[in-house]
Parts: C-alpha cells; sequence; structure tokens
C-alpha cells in the first residue's frame, strides 16, 4: 500500500530534479526554494480530494451517459484503431481544459480558487501541484467527461492520463528546453511559463494544457520570441501556507500579506540562447 503515492513522487524527483540542474532556465533558483515546503504538503495531501471529488464527477457523467450516450456509438468509439483514439482524447479534453481554465481567469469568484495556483513566484516541478482541489476538480472534471463517456478503451484513456501527468509537471519546471516550431502545436515550459507571468501584457494568455495551437487558434497565445518572463505571481503576494491558501477562496483579501520590502518586478528577461529558431 501507497497512500501518498511515495514511490511515483520519488520518481518524480529523480527526473525532474536532474532536468532542473542540467537544464536550467534560472541557476540561481535553488531546488529547496521558498516555499517549497508548502508545495510538498500540497503534493502529499490534495490527491486524496481531488481523487474523492473526481470519482464523484465521472460515477455522476457515467451514469447520466448510459441514458444519453447509445451503446452502439460508444462501442464505436471504443472500436476505433488507438492511433485515432489517442489524439481525439487530447483534442477533446485539452478543449474542455481551455475553456474551463479560461472561465477560472475571467470569473472573480471562480479565480479565487485559481489564483492559488497562481501564487508561486518561483517555477518549478513541484509548482504544478500547487492547486486548490476545488479548481483541479473542475478544470479535470470538464477534461475527462468526454473521454469517460463517449467510450473510448480504457487503455487509451489510461495512456492519456499518464501524458497529461508528465506534461503538466514538465511544463512548470524550471528548464530551458525548446520545442522549435513545435511550440506552436504543442504546450511547452516556454509557452506555460508565460503563462504564470506577473507582467502584464501576458496576463490571461497560454490556457491550453497540452496543445498549445487552441491558443493560437482563440487568439490567447503570448510568447514573445527570445524572452522570458522575469517575474511570476501574484500582484499582492498570498500567504505560503497550505491552510490559508485552502481558505482564501472563501476568506479573500483578508488572508494576503504585504511585502513592503520585496524588489520591483522587472519587466523581461532576455534568453538569447533559449528560444528556437
Amino acid at each position: 500500500m501507497d497512500p501518498f503515492g511515495l514511490k511515483l513522487i520519488f520518481i518524480t524527483f529523480l527526473v525532474f530534479v536532474p532536468l532542473e540542474r542540467l537544464f536550467a532556465l534560472r541557476h540561481e533558483q535553488k531546488i529547496l526554494r521558498r516555499s517549497w515546503v508548502n508545495d510538498l504538503i500540497f503534493l502529499l495531501f490534495n490527491r486524496f480530494l481531488i481523487k474523492l471529488g473526481l470519482l464523484g464527477v465521472i460515477a455522476a457523467s457515467t451514469f447520466a451517459a448510459a441514458q444519453i450516450v447509445p451503446a452502439s456509438f460508444q462501442a464505436e468509439v471504443g472500436g476505433l484503431p488507438y492511433w485515432v483514439q489517442i489524439p481525439l482524447v487530447i483534442l477533446l479534453s485539452d478543449l474542455g481544459f481551455y475553456w474551463t481554465h479560461r472561465l477560472f481567469h475571467a470569473v472573480p469568484w471562480l479565480w479565487r480558487f485559481h489564483a492559488v495556483h497562481h501564487s508561486s513566484e518561483e517555477l518549478d516541478w513541484m509548482v504544478a501541484f500547487r492547486i486548490h482541489p476545488v479548481d483541479q476538480i473542475i478544470t479535470k472534471g470538464v477534461s475527462l467527461v468526454p473521454v469517460a463517456t463517449l467510450g473510448f478503451s480504457e487503455w487509451v484513456i489510461a495512456i492519456y492520463v499518464l501524458f497529461y501527468q508528465w506534461q503538466t509537471v514538465f511544463i512548470h519546471a524550471n528548464v530551458r528546453i525548446g520545442f522549435g516550431p513545435l511550440r506552436f502545436l504543442f504546450a511547452s515550459p516556454e509557452f506555460h511559463h508565460w503563462h504564470h507571468s506577473s507582467e502584464r501584457e501576458a496576463r490571461d494568455r497560454n490556457f491550453a494544457a497540452q496543445l498549445s495551437f487552441l491558443d493560437a487558434l482563440f487568439g490567447t497565445m503570448h510568447m514573445p520570441k527570445g524572452q522570458m518572463p522575469a517575474a511570476y505571481g501574484l500582484d499582492q503576494p498570498m500567504p505560503q501556507h497550505y491552510v490559508r491558501q485552502l481558505l482564501y477562496p472563501f476568506m479573500g483579501d483578508r488572508i494576503f500579506r504585504s511585502k513592503p520590502d520585496a524588489p520591483p518586478r522587472a519587466e523581461t528577461i532576455r534568453v538569447p540562447d533559449w528560444a528556437p529558431k
């Protein structure tokens, strides 16, 4: 039994910590950076709340689908070749993710949940796990509903979930690995780091989880060539404390702290050897 998923956490640590040392975007950023303990708590304990919520969403949607989606249609979908099913699953789920993610930025009461994820002022692989359970349950739930109800193969769903988990960690990592021209098709660290930027022109951009071309299609892509954001986080720093961040959507600005001694945020950071040609 491994209720905390310690084996998977250890494997992820063994993969991404060396990557972040070998291909670091910010060499000065430490492995045990500020607020890493907070993110470790999210990593260890959030999974229980999220799994419970997702089980409820998937169970309800599966029951509803049994009443609405014909079994013959589900059989047709499940009978498609895997090389057809896999890209369909990724496209359908990322469309759901894109629009749900965009709503979390546009609707004030939803933003209160999503702001927790944007509260980190340094990015690395562990930031992928700093997310409010309500945010994750809704976003993942919307993404998984078509996957779970239309009859896709269980093997295809398992492959998609594995790919999604590793991709999510990778795009948050402190790495300067470029995708070349493929960056306009698939989400990369370059693409997602701009989503976390605190710079005004980068706000509400780059919503896709896996397919960056969705942002190009819907007019929300922001990837200035040869640049990376110099600063991340919120305009007003949020307490780096697990319980207080869980409570923030319900308590609001009462839990904010000020940082009068914080240095001014730079506009951009030039990374001349980073941008793919």
